[in-house]
């Protein structure tokens, strides 16, 4: 059964993974039949591999963000989660993730929605 601890596990090496850009930490996380959206409505990457390619075809510069997630619902084998990225430029990221894991932890699909916070003023 999945736990809230597990779900922040995988968050929290998903976070390492991408700051190190490390191709078998990438592939650690996700399971061998694994889909993989940036968007709901892109056509999902298919398996490991094809995440790790294409995390390291577009990397940030190092230290150039940060981000922190968690747990939110967790149903079953689902879960979602929520954060916040940020960048060095000013850019500011509200993430919410749709997450279903194997049995062995693994994520076998993920989906991305983010919204972009506007910018503000003084006023």
């Amino acid at each position: 059964m999945l736990s809230e601890e597990t779900v922040q596990h995988w968050l929290d090496d998903y976070v390492a993974a991408w700051r190190s850009y490390d191709p078998e930490a990438i592939r650690a996380l996700f399971a061998p039949h694994v889909t993989y959206a940036y968007h709901p409505w892109d056509e999902p990457l298919q398996g490991p591999d094809a995440v790790a390619d294409s995390w390291l075809e577009n990397r940030d510069e190092p230290g150039s963000c940060s981000a922190a997630y968690a747990p939110g619902l967790i149903a079953g084998n689902a879960a979602t989660a929520t954060g916040e990225t940020h960048y060095s430029d000013g850019e500011h990221f509200f993430n919410l993730f749709e997450l279903e894991f194997d049995d062995d932890g693994r994520c076998a699909r993920f989906v991305e929605w983010f919204l972009k916070r506007p910018e503000t003023t003084d006023k």
